[in-house]
């Protein structure tokens, strides 16, 4: 049953909401069309840049007067940047939701781009910190290594050296392009009236006294994954830090209730394959789970594993091991019964929180998803037969197809490891 209301203003901006009489708190949030993969190589790392500027103050506010004023609502103010679309949200009592969505509207829509040296730094600190946490360093590997050559495999946070560099003027440029009313989306879940949101909205952007409508981001897509590759990045680490990974589905891809169903058999949950075999069963690691992302026209799965040397290649083994055993067809009725609770589980848990709700409204319309009702996804989870997990396995996780990234002390031992689960890539580094 929906349970929520969008309109589109003249503008082109669309507003979404969804009424709960049982809270007395709004969560909103500002959607952006515009993630990481939409900047040229010479501005890597702008989107997540620009998110933070967005915080240091407008035409008609300080960052100081910004800050006092959520504090002065009792409320809470962020943002985040991914791959495909940023976001400023909020979470404040209902009584305050007009000057929340105003001070917001104004933070988006026209930043006045102060302060921009000293965020710089705190940017490049920023980068320098994931520098130094490799099992998120990792991460960033895995994503270059499935996307060789590609804006996707650009890790978010973009490179120190165009951070360094990139000057007040193209970062304004480009915030005009993409910050305009037909590529945002107004989300709002809480003790709210639709109506009223749409006017406040619409109010805000009278107030920033431009019509302008623009046109929204179109996207080249992703027509043919790049070939496995394999990147090591030496250093003088306790553990290794290991991702398998490979291009995965598309978030309109009706398989991707099977996809989450995988994840949650295979390495997603305390229960999973992974968890089980490698550190409840043999201690050989402390973290070791499974991810998968969705884009607007591919995706990634894999795994991360982090543990020291003499484990390295064993952990490496018994993942492989566990796949190939997924994609032969082995997945159990209870098994799969229990990741489907799992799943159904996370879900509904979720929908009590109304920053949650915000989140599913404004990601699927930002992203231009299927919306479902919560009833529809779990009939959905519901339908999911073992094979499909399996098939989904054997067509995504096959070992030729899998990409290898690591960060350790030794490149020769990370390349034996990575040769017992798929040693074509191995042997070609």
């Amino acid at each position: 049953m929906q349970n929520w209301v969008m309109t589109e203003l003249d503008s082109g901006e669309r507003v979404i909401t969804e009424r709960l009489d049982h809270v007395r708190s709004v969560a909103v949030g500002y959607w952006i069309g515009a993630g990481s993969r939409d900047e040229a190589a010479d501005e890597a790392g702008v989107t997540h840049f620009i998110e933070h500027l967005l915080f240091k103050g407008t035409g008609r506010r300080s960052a100081l007067e910004i800050a006092e004023i959520f504090d002065g609502l009792g409320g809470e103010l962020n943002a985040a940047t991914s791959r495909e679309h940023t976001i400023v949200y909020s979470r404040v009592p209902d009584h305050h939701l007009p000057t929340a969505l105003e001070v917001m509207s104004d933070m988006v829509f026209s930043p006045a781009f102060a302060e921009i040296d000293s965020e710089r730094e705190v940017v490049l600190e920023e980068i320098a910190m994931v520098e130094d946490t490799p099992q998120d360093l990792v991460h960033d590997l895995a994503g270059e290594a499935v996307f060789a050559g590609h804006a996707l495999g650009r890790p978010v946070i973009g490179t120190a050296e165009v951070i360094s560099s990139i000057s007040r003027e193209r970062i304004a440029g480009y915030h005009h392009s993409r910050y305009i009313p037909a590529n945002i989306v107004v989300a709002a879940a809480g003790n709210l009236d639709h109506e009223r949101i749409v006017e406040l909205v619409q109010a805000a952007l009278e107030l920033r006294g431009s019509d302008e409508r623009g046109t929204p981001l179109v996207r080249t897509p992703v027509v043919q994954p790049p070939k496995p590759s394999l990147l090591f990045q030496r250093k003088d680490t306790e553990q290794y830090h290991v991702c398998l990974s490979a291009p995965g589905i598309a978030r309109s891809d009706r398989r991707r209730f099977a996809a989450s169903l995988l994840d949650a058999i295979l390495g997603g949950s305390a229960s999973s394959r992974l968890f089980q075999e490698i550190r409840e069963k043999r201690g050989m690691a402390y973290s070791v789970y499974s991810f998968g992302s969705q884009y607007s026209d591919t995706g990634q799965l894999g795994l991360y594993v982090g543990t020291r040397e003499e484990n390295l290649a064993d952990a490496l083994a018994i993942a492989g091991e566990q796949m190939a055993d997924i994609s032969a067809g082995n997945v159990g009725e209870r098994e799969l019964e229990r990741a489907k609770e799992n799943l159904k589980g996370r879900l509904l848990l979720s929908m009590e929180s109304t920053s949650a709700r915000m989140n599913r409204l404004g990601k699927a319309l930002v992203t231009d998803s299927e919306l479902l009702s919560t009833e529809r996804l779990v009939a959905e989870i519901d339908a999911v037969e073992a094979a499909a997990v399996s098939d989904l396995a054997a067509t995504f996780l096959e070992p030729t197809r899998l990409s290898a990234a690591g960060i350790g002390p030794s490149e020769e031992r990370f390349l034996e490891a990575v040769e017992r689960v798929t040693p074509t890539l191995a042997r070609a580094a």
